[in-house]
């Protein structure tokens, strides 16, 4: 009660009426001030600025074409194996003997390649259309190399036309080497199964591997092309590796997307 009466005393006769108020300290306006002019550049950044990034995925190293499996037409018993794997070979050559209830027969090339793996050794009993061997269609040694990137589904529509690609190649020391430079040539228009990448690849434990996580879409990327570097290719170090690079050699592939402006991200 007593604190009652010395407020209503106070307001029927106030005091100091003619003192300046202090609505906040000079410190309270400088740390204002700093909060307004960091809220405007970064008004400004969302709206003129951009944002780059990328999407990785696993990938591989191969001739445009891709590989097929080369099947046997009869069943027997191999008695030779007339190819090497990595040797080059034209179409229709001779890879096995094998020897059937109505004699020898010859499992012979479908197109021109290279023999990247072969299944069938001498004394093996094989049924017709049994995997004998993966075929790689090059017809030159010399032909380029590309890379596939298998990307996931939902990033492929967000990649653009020859978007910059950095490959991290599995035998090429990162550190000491770096990165493979590459560009966007093409992007697939439909996910792929496992079934459709093996048979591009001519190697089913790659179709599952690399759908494990779901269909992905396959990216083809050119390899930017150096004079100066013994693979032949560009690379983010000088010189890169002191050897050439084969086809089937696995890598993982950075794709920069499409640079976007901060704003985008708030409006639907």
């Amino acid at each position: 009660m007593q604190f009652r009466q010395q407020a209503l005393a106070k307001l029927q006769s106030p005091e100091e009426l003619d003192l300046p108020v202090r609505f906040a300290r000079p410190q309270g306006w400088l740390a204002l001030s700093v909060t307004v002019v960091v809220m405007a550049a970064a008004s400004v950044w969302a709206v003129t600025g951009s944002v780059a990034s990328t999407v990785a995925a696993p990938a591989i190293l191969t001739h445009g074409q891709g590989s097929y499996i080369l099947q046997s037409p009869v069943a027997g018993q191999v008695t030779a194996v007339l190819a090497k794997q990595g040797e080059q070979l034209p179409a229709d050559a001779p890879v096995l003997k094998v020897r059937t209830a109505k004699g020898d027969a010859v499992v012979r090339s479908v197109a021109a390649g290279r023999i990247t793996a072969l299944a069938a050794t001498i004394g093996q009993i094989i049924q017709t259309g049994a995997d004998v061997a993966a075929v790689e269609k090059v017809a030159h040694a010399s032909d380029p190399l590309y890379a596939t990137v298998y990307v996931p589904a939902e990033n492929a529509a967000s990649i653009p036309a020859h978007a910059a690609v950095d490959l991290t190649v599995s035998s090429v020391p990162t550190q000491e080497y770096g990165v493979l430079r590459g560009h966007v040539k093409s992007v697939d228009r439909s996910a792929q199964s496992a079934q459709q990448i093996s048979a591009f690849l001519g190697d089913s434990q790659l179709g599952e591997q690399f759908t494990k996580d779901g269909r992905p879409v396959a990216v083809t990327v050119k390899l930017d092309k150096s004079s100066g570097t013994k693979s032949g290719y560009r690379w983010s170090s000088a010189d890169g590796p002191p050897f050439a690079l084969t086809s089937m050699t696995v890598a993982r592939g950075s794709i920069r997307l499409a640079d976007q402006r901060p704003v985008d991200w708030l409006l639907p």
